[in-house]
């Protein structure tokens, strides 16, 4: 059924003129229609239990999984028990097991509720599983919708969790899952000196990989500890390729509600660095960003508490002024294939108290002190782009080792 949307007044090599386009951004929109993509064709590797099924039969299993690894509607685990699989252990990131944790709340390990299986959170005190923790484990069957961004942890879990299996001599396999931001690479690659949960490898901040291609990355390039390989297999997706933007079914984290604030994720995640609320408290998070101070008055909103979501927004009850960027068609990520950085320039600008317009969490956010100082130096967005291409073209050559679909390059 078509949807209708609303998409910017832009120019063709330009997404706005900041200052002018920003005071008079709202009567800048127009409707336009846009067929919302469905693609039935495609399926996640953890449907296609006929190639993991003879895997994992008459062995004990861990499985490493959230409200995001289902199979159709039923959730992963309650599919395997379903077929007699022996799941003795399941592992959760952050968000938790059901995913209605918010970012950066640690999670206590517990027996859940519906399966009475063990969990354990990783993260928590323990970031990599432990001997006792996979303890009569044969196999750890990985499945998590990944978003594609560095700064997501997701892929940080992943290989901690290939660690621990090339330590302790068990098999993962990574069922895989489309990756929304999969149809481009862009932003620095991360400088492994600034080498954190945010970023662990040096990758850009947009890798255009998915989860499994990701995890044949780590283990070919050896960035596993001391060099050593993973037991790995991977089950991929059929009918997927990196051409697609593919919207996901289930919101993967609690702030990342729809595909508009998917898309928005690589650009505006930077600003979790900075002193600019990205939204965190309201409805419709990394969709928007501002602060009290904000130059221009025609958009407000308030951030507060939401359990499961933001217990503790920046700004939290003060009124915040900025920009609102729901009204940019998933069609302009998709056709632009880069990230935005026009928008932190422009905040940064437009910020009273320079000196406090950075935190320390940006740099690992950045993987590089570069960012940083690029901007308070009054680079524009296109040299700091430039700037990137030399260590972009080197990663774009290995990506491609690792590529299980047809690419968009």
């Amino acid at each position: 059924m078509p949807k209708f949307v609303i998409k910017p007044v832009i120019t063709r090599n330009r997404i706005f003129a900041p200052m002018k386009y920003f005071a008079t951004l709202p009567f800048l929109l127009i409707a336009f229609v846009s067929c919302s993509q469905n693609y039935p064709g495609i399926k996640a590797g953890a449907e296609r239990i006929d190639f993991y099924l003879p895997k994992i039969q008459n062995k004990t299993v861990a499985v490493v999984a959230n409200h995001t690894s289902l199979v159709g509607k039923s959730h992963l685990v309650d599919t395997l028990l379903a077929l007699g699989v022996n799941v003795k252990v399941i592992f959760s990131p952050e968000h938790g097991f059901r995913g209605n944790s918010e970012a950066g709340a640690l999670i206590s390990s517990y027996i859940d509720e519906k399966t009475h299986i063990q969990v354990y959170s990783l993260y928590s005190k323990w970031k990599k599983p432990v001997a006792k923790q996979l303890e009569g484990i044969d196999v750890v069957l990985f499945d998590l919708q990944d978003v594609g961004v560095r700064f997501y942890t997701y892929i940080s879990t992943l290989h901690y969790v290939m660690e621990a299996c090339a330590e302790y001599g068990k098999q993962c396999i990574v069922l895989d899952r489309p990756n929304p931001n999969g149809f481009y690479v862009d932003g620095p690659v991360l400088d492994t000196a600034f080498r954190s949960f945010v970023g662990m490898h040096p990758v850009p901040i947009v890798y255009g990989l998915t989860i499994a291609e990701f995890a044949q990355m780590i283990n070919g390039e050896g960035w596993l500890k001391n060099g050593e390989k993973c037991n790995l297999a991977v089950v991929p997706c059929e009918g997927y390729n990196h051409n697609i933007a593919f919207p996901l079914p289930v919101k993967p984290s609690p702030n990342l509600p729809n595909q508009q604030s998917v898309l928005l994720y690589p650009s505006l995640g930077l600003f979790e660095g900075t002193a600019v609320s990205v939204g965190r408290g309201t409805d419709f998070p990394f969709q928007v960003f501002g602060f009290p101070d904000f130059p221009v008055k025609n958009f407000s909103f308030t951030p507060v508490e939401k359990p499961g979501a933001s217990v503790n927004p920046p700004y939290k009850e003060k009124k915040c002024y900025g920009i609102d960027l729901r009204g940019f068609a998933p069609d302009y990520f998709i056709d632009r294939k880069a990230l935005i950085l026009d928008w932190l320039i422009y905040a940064y600008r437009s910020y009273p108290q320079k000196e406090k317009f950075f935190n320390n969490f940006f740099r690992l956010l950045a993987g590089n002190d570069e960012l940083k100082k690029q901007i308070i130096s009054g680079m524009s967005a296109d040299d700091i782009r430039k700037s990137w291409q030399p260590n972009l073209e080197k990663y774009k050559t290995i990506r491609k080792k690792y590529l299980l679909y047809k690419d968009f390059e």
